[in-house]
């Protein structure tokens, strides 16, 4: 991450209209059609100038830039990103989140269809521990897995900041680390993962043409799968190479 980007970032989102937490739950999107983008962290000041106009901020509690921590479970054999890795559709994630902002933790699934939209389920929870017998139920009632053989095998965190337009949703992610679970850990400082949430694909809203200005494109894009094949050099990660080549050619360009 750059030298205070997320102070640069409060600044800016300083000038922008607010929609609270409450506001935003009627725009949930919890099936909608994703595309993702991938930048240099250093065009995030970029993009936000650009944005204020067409876009409200999400505010909590006087914070508009927020901590997110996630634990991944997979199977033991990598399933879930094997089925990402082999670009398989009819996939699912398994997550837990805690918004730190709110204090709200759930224990997520996300589903993405052979339509290419993204279904997402999830049952709030009290504390970031094991999982409960509730929550094994939620897993085998909403996924083709057994919940009580999923493994934790990866946690992240990074900052996020929500945006909400009249046509969609805009979440923009940095400072990104993961931790597998024997401790070793892996940070992308230099990147921003942007997704756009649509009720229906739009390819003209004002987030696509500024993405589009400053040449980021839309990819398939996994936290997880990022995190995992960084951390985990014993499974298939020939589909992730060329997001590490951009990754390395945007490195290359801030140290140039």
């Amino acid at each position: 991450m750059q030298p205070n980007t997320k102070e640069r970032a409060e600044k800016l989102l300083e000038s922008y209209q607010l929609i609270s937490l409450e506001e935003m739950q009627h725009v949930a999107l919890m099936d909608r059609v994703d595309t993702k983008f991938v930048g240099a962290s250093k065009l995030l000041p970029c993009i936000l100038a650009e944005l204020e106009s067409n876009y409200r901020v999400l505010e909590i509690e006087g914070d508009r830039v927020f901590s997110y921590n996630t634990e991944y479970y997979d199977t033991k054999a990598y399933g879930m990103y094997e089925a990402h890795q082999n670009g398989k559709l009819n996939r699912y994630k398994v997550r837990k989140r805690e918004y730190v902002s709110s204090g709200l933790r759930f224990l997520e699934v996300k589903f993405k269809n052979n339509k290419r939209r993204t279904i997402k389920k999830r049952v709030e929870r009290q504390q970031n521990e094991m999982l409960t017998a509730a929550e094994l139920t939620f897993l085998d009632e909403n996924t083709p897995f057994n919940g009580h053989e999923l493994e934790h095998k990866l946690s992240n965190s990074f900052y996020r900041i929500t945006l909400v337009g009249t046509e969609e949703r805009v979440t923009i992610d940095f400072g990104l680390s993961f931790t597998d679970a024997n401790g070793f850990s892996m940070a992308f400082n230099d990147i921003v993962v942007v997704e756009l949430k649509q009720l229906k694909f739009c390819a003209t809203t004002r987030a696509m043409n500024v993405l589009r200005k400053y040449k980021i494109k839309s990819q398939s894009f996994s936290k997880y799968c990022l995190g995992a094949a960084s951390l985990n050099k014993q499974i298939k990660a020939n589909r992730m190479k060329q997001k590490f080549e951009l990754i390395e050619k945007i490195r290359t360009e801030i140290e140039g």
